[in-house]
């Protein structure tokens, strides 16, 4: 397995990634489909030097993503703070590709010239705060029952690191 910067040539298995994810429900909040091209605009906000979006790769087939995005870009004063997200294709769950993914993220964050990083998800993703959790990610924050899929709520979660 290797990670690598992402190139436009994997959007749409990107996207599919994604599109899993929102099938299954309660993995992010979005709610309808995106087709590759809906992606487009922010694939492209993404690049290795400030804002990467990086793969997991086995031969030509990507088995999860990553991406660094700003935390509420714009204000100054939270320049050293960004996002991070992840999703992993259901056919690779437990197999250590998210770690793999969050480990290579750590890492970059000193020459991204970045302090913390959050991960907002929602509270029944157990999954994502194990993996958090494993990589030194504390509980922030809390907003109780925001997450509205129709017939359920859900907590919206804040998880962060200070990277030393």
């Amino acid at each position: 397995m290797k990670i690598r910067q992402a190139h436009i040539d994997d959007l749409e298995q990107i996207v599919n990634i994604y599109n899993q994810a929102i099938e299954v429900g309660q993995r992010t909040a979005d709610t309808v489909l995106f087709t590759t091209e809906q992606r487009l605009e922010w694939f492209r906000e993404h690049n290795e030097k400030t804002y990467p979006l990086l793969v997991a790769t086995e031969d030509d087939e990507i088995l999860g993503y990553l991406t660094i995005s700003p935390y509420r870009n714009g204000r100054l004063a939270l320049r050293k703070t960004a996002e991070v997200s992840y999703y992993i294709h259901f056919q690779h769950h437990r197999k250590g590709i998210g770690s793999f993914l969050m480990n290579r993220a750590l890492e970059l964050c000193s020459d991204l010239h970045l302090e913390n990083l959050i991960a907002i998800l929602i509270g029944s993703n157990d999954g994502s705060v194990g993996l958090l959790k494993k990589h030194g990610f504390e509980e922030w924050g809390r907003l109780p029952n925001i997450v509205d899929f129709g017939e359920e709520k859900f907590d919206h979660l804040y998880y962060g690191i200070h990277i030393k």
